[in-house]
């Protein structure tokens, strides 16, 4: 969902705030994070974890934490794709690493209503890629991973679906539109 559905719009953040978050783009997303998105670490603890880490006051961390969650919007150019797969009758699922917090708040566009089902980390206890949250997905919805599609923004989560015989996609976060452009011409033949 971050990077491939929503996003934050990056002219409308600081500096400062892109900093305090340059975590998320890694590699490999870190430890506290990773728990916090399987449900395991609450909100107040991630707050004490990013304080400690970020040095930075509990007021700041808990305004940049409010921000990260408040400012996620559709990206169009996703949203307009998914109305288009919707409309020619594919089955959309969500699988998502995603807190508790995060996740209610995108459940609220109406975008998300169009999805036929969803797995989401911090619901299930487990975190892509982690071979088990695939096998959930499959599992709860009759699905077959040689007629299901994976888009993802990381490339470690693409090999653990192939790993279980799903097709994947690398989706550009940096150029989405592009990424919708090729899903687009795959998908829809445009």
């Amino acid at each position: 969902m971050g990077g491939v559905l929503f996003a934050r719009e990056k002219r409308e953040l600081s500096r400062e705030f892109i900093e305090f978050f340059s975590f998320i783009r890694a590699p490999k997303m870190p430890h506290f994070w990773e728990e916090y998105d399987r449900g395991t670490w609450t909100l107040d603890m991630v707050k004490e974890h990013l304080c400690r880490e970020q040095g930075c006051s509990r007021e700041q961390c808990e305004e940049f934490l409010h921000t990260a969650i408040s400012m996620q919007r559709p990206i169009a150019a996703t949203e307009a794709l998914i109305g288009e797969l919707k409309k020619a009758g594919y089955k959309l699922y969500v699988l998502s690493n995603m807190s508790l917090e995060f996740i209610d708040f995108l459940r609220k566009f109406p975008v998300y209503g169009l999805f036929d089902g969803e797995v989401v980390s911090c619901e299930e206890h487990v975190v892509k890629p982690e071979r088990h949250i695939y096998e959930i997905l499959l599992e709860r919805y009759g699905l077959d991973p040689r007629e299901t599609l994976f888009i993802d923004d990381r490339e470690a989560n693409i090999v653990a679906a192939g790993e279980l015989g799903i097709s994947g996609h690398v989706f550009n976060h940096a150029d989405p539109a592009s990424s919708c452009r090729q899903l687009g011409e795959m998908l829809l033949n445009k």
